[in-house]
């Protein structure tokens, strides 16, 4: 099964004409009413650790062929699931204002949809752009993105259980088509949720291999939502914590061990039949090709694990260091022997593998966190886990699994979130306008 995106393409190749005209028709006027007032509240309102964005950028060093790419934001699926994994990410969770009906929601997920066309061909959120317009009003596009490639962005939208039906009952019309699966996580052993930085009715998820291309994208969608939706929190990343394409070399976590050696590819159509996409005949219809999106802030408790000597650290994991192998011998890729004494009953990668698990498996695609300092002058440091399964169950079993994990001495889960992914939209449509047929 192919990814939504296709193949990556130089963005200069791509002209405004070609982008325009495969989008929805523009922004409608609520959306651009949320670019001439909602600039100064999204700006400022852009999340967690934002005010990191700056520094980052400073030190961005990328290859320009990965800088060029432009992934088509129309297909069978969403972009940002299987496409290779980029280097940043900006993940933003947002609330619908009170008093919204279910044209505010139709018309916000379509002139998402019109802007998220366009910025992932590298061009301005409008044909106005940010210098294009009427030098007497605010103008359309924020404008730190001028002159920057697409730089591989991909924009992810979903929806929370909470769109469906709240305190306030049926605003949208929607509740019928709530997925059963759709609901928020339960609690698990060990977390210690922020409410602030949970959850959400609506997500995006803006990767790229530029992180100013990444902000650029949730700061302009966050204005065009501007009285229809409100930003809830979000959450900035680096140095991905997975691959999903086999060319790509296994990243390293900040506890410095390599992470995701055993995610499914993009090229493994049946492991993402069976596992990532929601199939025909899944329930309910309209998330057919799409899947759900688990999000979890994990905090690491980095200066304790620097005192841990590096026999423990392997035992702890269950894989050497240096080479990723497992400790019951042969190369990164080699298969785990469970059937000796090598790795620990509680190692996490015993815990975790699809051979003690009935064979559950998910499609992993998380980030490194840096959020400074906190006020014990430590690292406010971690993984923010993001992870696509057909069903939420498999998730869940795996989470439940590692309640014993000898990791968890280490780290606490201090953010949480589910959304339903709905398929890739078709030119001229929008993301999840089966839900509202």
């Amino acid at each position: 099964m192919e990814e939504s995106s296709k193949d990556a393409v130089a963005a200069d190749s791509v002209t405004e004409e070609a982008a325009v005209a495969a989008a929805p028709t523009g922004l409608s006027r609520r959306g651009l009413l949320g670019l001439a007032l909602g600039g100064g509240v999204a700006s400022l309102a852009v999340g967690v650790g934002a005010g990191l964005t700056g520094g980052v950028a400073l030190g961005r060093a990328r290859a320009h062929a990965d800088a060029e790419h432009a992934y088509d934001f129309f297909g069978a699926h969403q972009a940002g699931i299987t496409t290779p994994v980029q280097e940043h990410l900006h993940f933003a969770s947002f609330d619908m204002m009170p008093r919204t009906d279910r044209d505010d929601l139709i018309t916000l997920l379509q002139d998402w949809t019109y802007a998220a066309s366009r910025m992932t061909q590298g061009l301005e959120v409008s044909a106005t752009g940010a210098v294009g317009g009427d030098a007497e009003v605010p103008p359309d596009d924020t404008g730190e993105a001028l002159g920057l490639p697409a730089a591989g962005l991909t924009i992810t939208i979903g929806f929370g259980p909470g769109l469906f039906e709240n305190e306030d009952g049926d605003r949208y019309g929607i509740a019928a088509g709530r997925p059963a699966a759709l609901e928020r996580l339960p609690a698990f052993l060990g977390d210690d949720l922020d409410p602030q930085a949970s959850h959400g009715d609506l997500c995006i998820q803006a990767c790229a291999d530029d992180p100013q291309v990444a902000v650029h994208a949730i700061r302009n969608l966050s204005r065009i939502a501007f009285g229809r939706a409100k930003l809830r929190w979000s959450q900035l990343g680096f140095g991905k914590t997975s691959r999903t394409t086999s060319d790509q070399a296994t990243p390293r976590n900040l506890f410095g061990f390599k992470d995701g050696t055993a995610n499914i590819l993009a090229d493994d159509s049946a492991a993402l039949d069976e596992n990532v996409w929601v199939g025909s005949s899944d329930e309910p219809a309209w998330m057919t090709g799409g899947s759900y999106l688990v999000a979890r802030k994990i905090a690491m408790l980095i200066e304790t694990w620097d005192r841990v000597r590096l026999s423990e650290q392997d035992a702890i994991i269950g894989r050497d260091k240096g080479a990723g192998a497992p400790l019951s011998g042969g190369d990164e890729f080699t298969a785990p022997d469970f059937g000796t004494s090598a790795i620990d009953a509680d190692a996490h990668v015993r815990l975790a593998h699809p051979d003690q698990n009935d064979g559950i498996r998910i499609l992993r695609r998380g980030f490194n966190y840096v959020n400074g300092n906190n006020d014990l002058g430590r690292l406010d440091a971690g993984l923010f886990f993001l992870s696509y399964q057909r069903d939420p169950a498999q998730f869940i079993t795996l989470q439940r699994r590692l309640s014993t994990d000898l990791m968890n001495e280490y780290i606490r889960h201090v953010g949480s979130g589910i959304w339903a992914i709905p398929a890739g939209a078709t030119p001229g449509s929008y993301v999840g306008a089966e839900l509202f047929a």
